[in-house]
């Protein structure tokens, strides 16, 4: 019952908030896109293959998208240690820093965990 009275305020604060977290959320994309491209990376690059579901999104990508992603890694790596950016190497390379290849996969596997664990939770209520 307390969500239900809840929800209006977080709407109406969602709303207020909206104009200026969308400028700012442009704004950060495109500082971060800048960032990734002088390293050749994508976003995706950065998350850690540590976390289980985006080391079993990696295990069932294509072997195309892990190998791309390994040398990505390594180049931005060998980059950072020469302090060079890519673009002195390759300035006229296209680069697309929000691709996602394996995202998708990672967030159903995220949705996937969290109906196993609300089924396995009603069975012992």
């Amino acid at each position: 019952e307390a969500v239900f009275l809840l929800q209006p305020q977080t709407m109406s604060l969602q709303k207020l908030l909206d104009p200026l977290m969308k400028p700012a959320a442009r704004f950060y994309q495109a500082r971060l896109g800048k960032e990734l491209n002088k390293m050749g990376l994508r976003y995706e690059d950065l998350m850690s293959r540590d976390e289980p579901e985006v080391n079993e999104a990696l295990e069932l990508a294509h072997p195309d998208v892990v190998e791309g992603r390994y040398r990505r890694l390594k180049r931005a790596s060998d980059l950072a240690f020469k302090q060079k950016n890519l673009q002195d190497y390759a300035p006229d390379m296209v680069l697309e820093p929000f691709k996602l290849e394996f995202t998708e996969d990672v967030n159903k596997i995220l949705a996937r965990d969290v109906e196993f664990d609300l089924l396995n939770n009603s069975k012992k209520g």
